[in-house]
């Protein structure tokens, strides 16, 4: 495996870059079809293991030491269990502060010149592959066609797959029934491998005829200048960069409270984490939309880890690795925000799982993967895709020993926390989760969004979901690691009109009985 990581070097990465785009360029020109890699047309059957042997045998040997040494001296290892895990919730707090103060200081995300953009002619314009997978989403298919439709690029340089699974006749009978623009390319996926989005993918980017490519959801609405804007900074920024990610907001975040608290806390993680990252040169997990890439350095990756459950963090992850760079690009996709409760449940825990899953499949071997990162990102990825993770498992367990010893002044919850450790703990779980909250707020402000700040002062409750979605994620993990768990969409509708720019005219709504 170790050998298997390729070395974090910028000018080979480029070189490499260049060569795999000329090659790109003349399968093109010739009016050929490359051919991908065997994972990406055919994507293995049989998963991975969650843990490798090793790394199971760690485990066994941690909880043995632990659990003897409970048993030998059961309060100084409590005081020291928890003072372990409070320093991992400070560090991993500390962690997202500082990327969050980086962005604030020094947003790193591009931004393109609105001249240039204005500038840039139809014939200057590369071909541009869309994939578009869907997934019973027959309801959606024209809110979906317009909105490729609505976008500022000209349809005969569009290439526009739409992937449909073989077993799901609702949706085919709905696109069978449509007469889809010339640039649209219906696509069935083969029922070969798990089940789930990075297999539909896969399968379009083994017939994507684009320098670049982009990924849209059903639900979606970017900006319609989006992909111009894409073309203009892979133009103009450093070679190395073979992905940028747009940044996701929503269209629907005054539909009742849940989706105001999502709409908060993305606007965290696309305009500040995300760009804190890229601040700090660490990989970047990217959304599950609105990635734009360059397509012969996608298909020099082997596309998307057809396994887990959130490719999308996986491949920002390998493309780190492969030396290469994600980039933020300033340009707003608008989705709908999941507004019911078991639904929310059901995406956050498949988020959640996948970030596990790719946390422990990279940590297989440590030491070869701090050489290919460097120590800064080994530290970087380990505090986001790992401590970040386990603290929403933590969280709800220092909320109620605090509770509890409100309540009862317990002496052994004073005892696993003598002073030292006390002080630790009530930083990480006053001021830490204090300072998330502001965070929270300023989210709010950076979008505009006034009347969600004083939702935004009740994050914690929010908090309280997603460690109750991460439990549900640990379970999965070893009971069903590969399973996709479908979000259904369409309870809220994208009615402005097609010109009309989000960020500047209210979308109108309609709830969807």
């Amino acid at each position: 495996m170790a050998a298997e990581i390729e070395p974090h070097n910028q000018e080979r990465s480029v070189d490499e870059r260049a060569q795999r785009m000329r090659a790109w360029s003349r399968v093109r020109a010739g009016g050929e079809v490359a051919s991908p890699a065997p994972s990406i047309d055919a994507p293995p059957v049989e998963a991975p293991p969650v843990m490798s042997r090793s790394q199971v045998t760690f485990a066994l040997v941690l909880l043995t030491m632990v659990g003897g040494a409970f048993a030998v001296a059961p309060l100084a290892t409590a005081v020291l269990v928890n003072c372990v895990m409070l320093m991992f919730f400070a560090a991993a707090n500390a962690m997202k502060l500082v990327l969050m103060n980086r962005a604030w200081k020094n947003n790193a995300a591009i931004v393109v010149d609105r001249v240039r953009l204005q500038q840039l002619r139809d014939d200057e314009l590369p071909m541009y592959t869309i994939l578009l997978p869907v997934f019973k989403e027959a309801s959606m298919i024209d809110q979906l066609v317009a909105g490729i439709v609505a976008l500022d690029y000209p349809q005969d340089r569009l290439d526009v797959k739409l992937l449909l699974e073989e077993d799901d006749t609702e949706t085919r009978r709905a696109v069978d029934g449509r007469d889809l623009p010339p640039c649209f390319e219906v696509v069935v996926v083969a029922d070969i491998g798990p089940r789930g989005k990075p297999r539909a993918c896969n399968a379009g980017l083994a017939r994507a005829k684009g320098e670049f490519l982009v990924i849209y959801d059903a639900e979606d609405r970017p900006e319609r200048d989006q992909l111009r804007k894409s073309v203009c900074a892979f133009r103009e920024v450093d070679p190395n960069v073979v992905c940028l990610q747009a940044k996701l907001n929503y269209f629907n975040r005054g539909h009742n409270v849940l989706t105001r608290w999502f709409t908060a806390e993305y606007s965290i993680w696309f305009d500040q984490l995300l760009p804190g990252l890229q601040a700090v040169d660490a990989a970047i997990p990217l959304g599950g939309t609105s990635n734009h890439f360059v397509t012969a350095s996608l298909v020099a990756l082997d596309g998307w880890e057809a396994h887990n459950v959130t490719e999308d963090a996986e491949l920002g992850l390998r493309i780190f690795l492969g030396g290469w760079k994600t980039a933020v690009l300033d340009t707003t996709t608008y989705e709908e925000a999941t507004s019911r409760y078991g639904n929310w449940i059901r995406q956050r825990s498949r988020w959640v799982k996948g970030y596990m899953q790719t946390w422990l499949a990279h940590m297989r071997h440590p030491l070869a993967l701090m050489r290919s990162m460097g120590a800064k990102a080994f530290l970087v990825f380990n505090l986001f895709f790992g401590a970040c993770t386990i603290c929403l498992l933590l969280n709800p367990f220092y909320w109620f020993l605090t509770a509890v010893w409100f309540m009862t002044r317990l002496h052994w919850i004073e005892a696993i926390f003598p002073r030292p450790v006390l002080y630790v703990g009530l930083v990480g779980l006053f001021i830490g989760n204090a300072a998330c909250v502001l965070f929270t707020v300023g989210g709010a402000f950076t979008r505009r969004n006034y009347a969600d700040v004083k939702w935004a002062f009740l994050a914690p409750l929010y908090w309280l979901f997603m460690s109750i979605a991460a439990y549900k994620a640990l379970v999965q993990l070893f009971s069903k690691p590969s399973y996709w768990e479908k979000t259904e969409h369409g309870f809220c509708r994208y009615e402005d009109a097609p010109d009309a720019r989000p960020s500047e005219v209210a979308p109108i709504l309609r709830p969807v009985d």
